[in-house]
């Protein structure tokens, strides 16, 4: 898959495309029916399938300070995208200047110069241009100037997630913020990942006989509330069946808010200064703070006990 950065990185010599343009934070299960129909009409036509997106996320532009927790970084997403049978992604800085494009000036800078749009692929929610004033009727309208089609695809999928709400990346926030990373995975389609590169902490996991990845996430991630969680750490290639906790570390009167994940029944590794990413399986228990040390390691042995099971149960289903 071809990734550019900017309008000027598409070769000048592009022809035809199918496009389809948003955040798509996460590429959840919704996405993911958008961006299939973009490849399959792609397909079709026998011409490339585009992504474009967006870096910052255009809250943080349009308000600043208002940056939602991110499900993916653009490398994942791009990952995923891949999977997907993406030909080309285009992530348009977003910048004050950008966001003030009109709905009409961007189709023709993005869609009708540059990708040379043949069919643009949306949600029926799509807005675009300066104060989100454009929509997919304006965009159709534009289809009939500039010689390309709109295909508009519900991306409205539910299931248990939520109560049953429409899947959406707002709904996955919320429920990793709640520690559902559960319900997460059934709209993501896969488990909820936090990245990062693994520094030195405090050690308290080692010499307590549980070394810890403890994972410095990347700017603006999506990370579950404080608890223990079961799931893997991906690193070297490897994914291992993992006990991860998040929280403040109240045993030791912590402050810090971190991501520690324990390789279960790894001996040895030395992980420092690598990227690494965990992806949460399931919820094991809330942060606590416990009377005794041999407490606390009572817990602990039955918190890897109880994630050894739960990634097991997972890898077998």
């Amino acid at each position: 898959m071809q990734r550019w950065r900017g309008l000027e990185d598409i070769p000048q010599d592009w022809g035809r495309s199918v496009v389809t343009i948003g955040s798509y934070d996460g590429v959840h299960r919704g996405h993911q029916l958008i961006i299939g129909r973009a490849v399959e009409r792609a397909r079709e036509l026998g011409v490339p399938a585009v992504v474009v997106t967006f870096d910052p996320h255009p809250s943080e532009v349009v308000r600043p300070g208002s940056h939602p927790p991110l499900l993916a970084p653009h490398h994942r997403r791009a990952e995923l995208m891949a999977e997907l049978g993406v030909d080309a992604l285009l992530i348009l800085p977003f910048t004050t200047e950008f966001s003030k494009l009109s709905p009409a000036d961007f189709v023709v800078k993005v869609l009708v110069d540059k990708l040379h749009a043949r069919v643009v692929v949306e949600g029926p929610n799509f807005r675009f241009g300066h104060k989100a004033a454009g929509n997919v009727d304006f965009l159709a309208e534009l289809g009939g100037t500039y010689d390309y089609e709109v295909d508009v695809i519900d991306l409205y999928v539910s299931g248990e997630a939520g109560g049953g709400e429409p899947f959406s990346s707002t709904l996955t926030r919320r429920l990793i913020a709640e520690g559902d990373v559960t319900g997460a995975a059934e709209i993501l389609g896969r488990p909820h990942r936090v990245e990062g590169v693994v520094v030195r902490g405090a050690q308290r996991g080692r010499e307590l006989g549980f070394p810890t990845a403890n994972v410095e996430t990347l700017p603006h991630t999506a990370v579950p509330a404080d608890g223990v969680y079961a799931g893997w750490l991906h690193a070297q290639g490897e994914a291992m069946p993992a006990a991860i906790s998040v929280g403040t570390n109240p045993q030791f009167d912590g402050t810090e808010r971190t991501v520690e994940a324990y390789a279960i029944d790894r001996v040895g590794l030395d992980l420092y200064g690598l990227h690494v990413a965990v992806d949460f399986l399931a919820f094991v228990r809330g942060q606590a703070k416990f009377d005794t040390i041999d407490s606390l390691l009572v817990a602990m042995a039955d918190d890897v006990k109880r994630c050894g099971e739960l990634v097991a149960a997972a890898t077998r289903a």
